[in-house]
């Protein structure tokens, strides 16, 4: 926060009006239009100020200052921009920014919402089905720009939490006067993110009949990360399924260059199973009675050949996916009904904005702020307080100044744009310890169009201004071992690898992108390929893979390419000259390699290799989708946050993608559903340890 900036306390000392915040670090100032529309107005009634003006315009009857404001809101994906125009008495005109958000689902919702505020004058509408943040953050913008327009204070909540900047991500923790705190709520344990790890904490807190509260920052649960990895679970015994956990802990080892702690590895190693049960236990009943998609053995294996396997497959994987057909509702909300019953609830729409500690040293509970009111609140927490704020992923001052590497591989993303990392830089400013090596998760589906490089692009609408150029979340066909070759045609690397291989191999390539090439006898390559995890839906969904060749391809979104001969592919990908003789030529020399089931030049094992022979041909260029990240605070093994000297912090716990000590250098995506199984295992974990419960 600079200098010159009135703190909050005098802020709203010096004000009478009501103030609004819309939503942490996500409101933008007047306009100039706006400001000097009611200068124009001041100097009209012969008075000097704003809230002059609007005094005297409201005695003659009149709502608003005419002029335009603007302000802004996060969405789903990137700051939303309403810009709204006023007379005395009505608003005039409504022009609503969402070019950042889904295509098709949050630009036409923000069109849909344009039209409804105009006609129903006001900000309080109804949200677009299926596009509800992207609805609530024109909802907040547009209440910001009526605020501003009625010459009602709107205090802007980046003077309290500072977003971070390119230079210092961390910025400074804020300082909090007591009489600025408008409410104090005393419970056992505070539960902060209602995201995967904050409702498993909270569904296993309302189970033994703990007091605790959760807030959360938004206006809902958070999604749901539906798979999840358990180790000799009722659902693998049942399966006859069993995994050597000293085997399995060596390769987690082995996958973070040994810069994990292996006692907190073993507290996912040892009791996921007890939590797979207690999810079972509320999901396989009554109302609910889900069923749990088990996958291990052969389907979760690296495909069989006579040739050494690389890659060690020990996990089991346990699916709940509940659709909108069967159940309505996701696991999170499940919990949510679930502690809802119990006689809890989500204190939503309250962020956090930072820890307090006794004098010993103790966090004994938050400051938050209710992000509809701007009133702060004293939550004190007995027992202690566990942080399941998401990652940093939507954070690009974090992004690049901690995973400088991963940022310039990636081109699309997946993550959800509330992990901006704020928890993390709590518990930081707490004097807790972040963990030294970047962990991010990527996968190998970043869809983007020829000549685009992966890395930022400045993004006027996106949060701190930079957003990744893909307009694709995921493109699951991206991960299938066909031929990759770089920019100028060539072959670089073995493709049939772990998701984050291909990317990271890129990163010594023109633009940091590739092209993945196939035939028209792609569905027969995947079914032999056999990839597993999230993959796998390439292979076992029927139609799966032609969808997304239609939706995506030329007559679709424009970034997937078919062509008759290969000349024809290649110019359709943007090779000229040298480079479209090299592409030709790496092709080839794969249909080479493929007759002789040989890669002499990458070692890709032979079940992996695929002709590129029968028309039509397919190609698209790709780098990583970034999922979330990794990287968090160090715990101990009771999911106690490390302070510098690995001294835990009393009181304060960690839970999800802001835990650290279990991942580096990479996510271990062949171990499919590993993080969402240690972020539920640990949330368990949490309570126990602050109740003191031994089971």
């Amino acid at each position: 926060m600079s200098d010159n900036k009135l703190t909050r306390r005098d802020f709203l000392k010096g004000i009478g009006a009501t103030a609004v915040i819309a939503g942490l670090g996500s409101l933008t100032a007047c306009s100039n239009s706006g400001k000097e529309a009611a200068t124009k107005a001041a100097t009209a009634t012969g008075t000097t100020g704003a809230a002059e003006t609007s005094a005297a315009a409201k005695a003659a009857g009149a709502i608003y200052t005419p002029g335009t404001y603007t302000a802004g809101a996060d969405g789903i994906s990137s700051k939303v921009t309403v810009t709204m125009t006023f007379d005395e008495s009505s608003i005039t005109d409504v022009k609503i920014n969402a070019d950042g958000e889904t295509p098709s689902i949050g630009v036409p919702a923000a069109a849909d919402l344009q039209k409804v505020i105009l006609d129903k004058q006001s900000a309080d509408v109804d949200a677009v089905s299926g596009a509800t943040i992207t609805s609530t953050a024109v909802k907040k913008a547009a209440a910001n720009c009526i605020a501003q327009a009625k010459g009602e204070a709107v205090a802007a909540s980046g003077d309290l939490i500072p977003t971070g900047s390119d230079e210092d991500w961390l910025g400074e923790e804020p300082v909090v006067d007591d009489a600025d705190v408008k409410d104090t709520i005393d419970t056992d344990i505070l539960i902060v993110g209602a995201g995967n790890g904050g409702m498993m904490a909270a569904a296993y807190a309302a189970s033994k009949g703990l007091k605790f509260r959760v807030i959360e920052q938004n206006a809902n649960v958070q999604d749901t990360r539906h798979w999840y990895g358990a180790v000799n679970s009722s659902a693998a015994k049942a399966a006859g399924s069993s995994i050597d956990k000293k085997k399995l802990l060596s390769e987690i080892s082995r996958y973070a260059s040994g810069k994990c702690n292996q006692r907190v590895v073993n507290v996912w190693l040892n009791e996921s199973a007890a939590m797979h049960d207690f999810v079972s236990g509320i999901l396989e009943n009554e109302p609910y009675n889900w069923k749990c998609d088990f996958t291990a053995g052969a389907e979760a294996r690296w495909p069989e050949s006579d040739e050494n396997t690389t890659f060690y497959f020990p996990e089991q994987e346990h699916n709940y996916r509940a659709s909108e057909s069967e159940y309505g509702m996701q696991r999170n909300e499940v919990f949510l009904e679930v502690i809802r019953k119990a006689g809890y609830d989500v204190d939503f729409n309250t962020a956090l904005v930072k820890l307090e500690k006794d004098d010993s040293g103790r966090v004994t509970g938050v400051i938050a702020q209710k992000t509809e009111s701007g009133d702060l609140v004293r939550y004190n927490a007995k027992k202690g307080v566990l942080l399941a704020c998401g990652g940093y992923p939507g954070n690009p001052y974090m992004m690049q100044q901690l995973d400088p590497l991963g940022t310039t591989v990636t081109t699309a993303v997946s993550y959800s744009p509330a992990d901006k990392g704020y928890g993390i830089r709590a518990a930081v400013w707490a004097g807790a310890h972040l963990d030294e090596e970047s962990a991010p998760m990527l996968f190998d589906r970043g869809l983007v169009a020829p000549g685009v490089d992966a890395g930022y692009r400045d993004s006027e609408s996106a949060f701190g201004g930079k957003a990744f150029p893909g307009t694709v979340k995921q493109y699951n066909p991206g991960t299938q071992p066909f031929l990759k070759v770089n920019r100028h045609g060539i072959r670089f690397a073995n493709e049939s690898s772990p998701y984050n291989d291909i990317v990271y191999a890129a990163a010594h390539q023109p633009g940091h992108v590739y092209a993945q090439i196939m035939d028209a006898n792609y569905m027969e390559d995947i079914k032999r390929f056999h990839t597993i995890g999230c993959s796998a839906q390439s292979r076992n969904i029927p139609g799966y893979v032609d969808k997304q060749l239609e939706q995506y391809g030329e007559n679709g979104e424009g970034l997937i390419f078919k062509a008759d001969t290969l000349e024809e592919l290649a110019d359709k990908l943007g090779f000229k000259d040298e480079d479209k003789k090299n592409f030709l030529a790496t092709v080839e020399r794969y249909n080479e390699l493929y007759d002789k089931q040989d890669d002499e030049d990458f070692g890709k094992m032979k079940v992996r290799l695929s002709a590129i022979k029968t028309a039509p041909f397919y190609g698209c260029w790709l780098g990583a989708s970034l999922l979330t990240t990794e990287q968090g605070i160090s715990i101990d093994e009771n999911t106690q946050a490390l302070d510098a000297d690995n001294n835990p912090i009393p009181g304060l716990y960690i839970g999800g993608d802001m835990s650290g000590s279990f991942f580096a250098n990479n996510y271990p995506c062949l171990m499919a559903g590993i993080a969402c199984g240690r972020t539920l295992t640990f949330a368990m974990k949490s309570i126990k340890v602050m109740a003191g419960i031994d089971e």
